[in-house]
């Protein structure tokens, strides 16, 4: 059979068609190959993971099957590359940043800025043996860099970006496995939110997802996360099953817990008898004076409205679930080890706060003193026409989710193979929409129809098509691989990564590969508070992280072909493109579980 003209002018014209390996005749031409990929870059249908023929690329084993890649000591990072470059320049302050936007990145990788030069050094005159310096800088977690010179813009460095690529992808765990346990001890993440008689509202619903994604990034790094309180076994938990929510139930008798604290309260100077009227609310044991113990002790950040707390059963059960969490943390009872993390919106804050001090006043053990108050934002509903609890938002939007993929896929997106990938996107759509707004701010819910969108580059909908783009092409190839057309990708020992010469291959390694554990260990952390009991987390990292990776890996993919015709030597940069896009999937695969969501495997 004549060999159809091959795409790549530039690799030269015509060529016989290649062997197959092994020769297969039933092989369709590569050009149905190279349009099948085209339909998948540019749109079709999305399905559920559990799809077949899905491969991992990865190092292969001595069998030929595909293995998980050993963690290397020698992984680069961003924040080892900036300390060898500053320790070059001989000076403590950070004088280098690392560029991200794509126009910066076509000249230079790092920067030390002109204006921080001349603060640093009379006239801004870098020695030019610290330049020297810069240039030779070796180190197993330091980018290999390129010559360094001066510019406008200050003192400029390029990486080395083919050994870049061989150092970060020939040795690529997955990125979960490179960040866990770097970390070890126990936090307790306390909702009072889950406590709420009432059904729960989006307002409750946000600290919940907060708290669920902030315990996946907690136990990412290696820490012992307790979930409290458990959900009662008495209540309807749909939505949070629906949304993927993985929240303990039930629990074990507290009522020896409950005992010792009434014992306590007996002995508390804080505490006076409330005698039963008709003015006192039922089942109210004692009154505690908050105010005063705050001011003996000099504690800060606390309401000044606090005052007389009014102690009832559940206030001594809600305590006493939280003690025996802290017992619980696997540092054998030492529970100073053990932070404490109230999850809360800013309508719940005063009454957290409340118990916060009842706690310090009846246990006075290290673990109350460390007790952290995260809090959210308001969440405001725009076009309700009554009150909308969280059952019925998430509803709203699952039909809405569908309404927009009929109105794109047309009648594919009614068969019952859709219903699943509805779910997913549905879940997506509204943790994208709670989690990518920084904790602190409001958010602002539109619940009109054209609010929602399969495709809107800030959703997660976006986000999870882009996933599923990948999927598809590794689908395709592996399928090209059993019928002939390629053969299989070789070890990554193997790959020649010089042929990555595109601008956006270097950004996605540069701006999302490198610094990804490092994104996972910022979103996890829980800084001390400066002054007071607030703390403030970067719980919006990820999904910032992913909006943005989706956005200019879809910008790469619509424009790169990375499925070429099956000429030998257009194979180095497809398996090189292959393995670095293996290595993106990875990341989206690992930042989508602190989400609790599946990865879409088809489109």
């Amino acid at each position: 059979m004549a060999a159809p003209a091959a795409r790549h002018t530039h690799h030269g014209g015509s060529a016989p068609v290649p062997p197959r390996w092994p020769p297969c005749p039933a092989t369709p031409p590569a050009t149905k190959m190279a349009a099948r990929e085209r339909r998948a870059q540019h749109g079709g249908r999305v399905r559920a993971s559990g799809g077949r023929g899905i491969c991992h690329f990865r190092s292969r084993n001595g069998s030929g099957s595909w293995a998980p890649m050993e963690m290397g000591e020698d992984r680069p990072g961003v924040a080892a590359t900036l300390r060898a470059l500053n320790e070059a320049l001989g000076r403590p302050a950070a004088l280098w940043v690392k560029e991200s936007g794509a126009r910066n990145l076509r000249h230079r990788d790092f920067l030390a800025p002109r204006a921080a030069l001349s603060a640093a050094f009379p006239g801004g005159q870098v020695p030019p043996e610290a330049v020297s310096a810069v240039s030779s800088l070796q180190g197993p977690a330091v980018l290999p860099l390129r010559v360094c010179r001066q510019t406008p813009a200050g003192l400029a460095v390029q990486v080395r970006r083919p050994e870049a690529f061989q150092r970060l992808l020939g040795a690529l765990p997955g990125p979960a496995a490179a960040v866990a346990g770097a970390r070890t001890g126990c936090v307790v993440l306390h909702c009072p939110a889950l406590r709420s008689p009432a059904a729960l509202q989006p307002r409750h619903l946000r600290s919940v997802l907060l708290a669920d994604h902030l315990a996946q990034l907690l136990r990412a790094q290696g820490v012992d996360v307790r979930l409290v309180p458990a959900l009662s076994e008495e209540r309807s938990w749909d939505v949070l099953r629906q949304l993927r929510i993985y929240w303990p139930s039930g629990g074990s008798s507290l009522t020896d817990a409950v005992s010792a604290l009434k014992a306590a309260l007996e002995q508390c100077s804080c505490a006076t008898s409330c005698e039963q009227g008709p003015g006192t609310a039922k089942g109210v044991i004692c009154k505690v004076h908050l105010k005063s113990f705050v001011e003996q002790q000099g504690l800060l950040g606390y309401d000044p409205n606090l005052d007389v707390l009014l102690v009832t059963e559940g206030t001594l059960q809600s305590l006493a679930e939280l003690q025996e969490a802290v017992l619980h943390c696997p540092a054998k009872g030492q529970s100073s080890c053990c932070s404490i993390v109230h999850v809360v919106n800013c309508e719940e804050e005063f009454q957290q706060q409340q118990l916060d001090v009842l706690w310090r006043i009846l246990d006075l053990g290290a673990h109350t003193a460390l007790q952290k108050h995260l809090v959210c934002g308001p969440v405001k509903v725009t076009n309700p026409s009554s009150p909308i609890g969280a059952d019925q938002y998430f509803q709203l939007r699952k039909r809405q989710m569908y309404e927009a993929s009929v109105m794109k896929y047309g009648e594919l997106a009614q068969d019952e193979a859709w219903t699943e990938v509805i779910d997913i996107l549905t879940v997506a759509a509204i943790r994208f929409e709670m989690l990518s707004t920084a904790h602190r701010s409001q958010i602002t819910l539109d619940l009109e129809n054209n609010s929602i969108s399969t495709k809107g580059t800030k959703s997660g909908a976006f986000v999870m098509y882009n996933c599923a783009r990948l999927a598809t092409l590794f689908n395709a190839f592996q399928q090209a691989v059993e019928q002939g057309t390629y053969p299989p990708l070789p070890p990554a020992s193997e790959l020649n990564f010089s042929c990555l010469r595109e601008e956006g291959e270097w950004l996605l390694l540069f701006n999302y590969l490198l610094p990804f554990p490092e994104v996972l260990q910022q979103a996890a952390q829980l800084p001390p508070p400066s002054k007071g009991i607030r703390i403030t987390a970067n719980t919006e990292t990820v999904c910032k992280f992913l909006i943005q990776l989706s956005m200019d890996f879809s910008s790469y993919y619509n424009r790169v072909h990375v499925l070429g015709e099956p000429f030998p030597h257009l194979f180095d940069q497809m398996f090189a493109r292959l393995q670095l896009l293996g290595a993106v999937r990875d990341v989206f695969h690992s930042a989508l579980a602190t989400l609790h969501l599946p990865p879409l495997s088809q489109i």
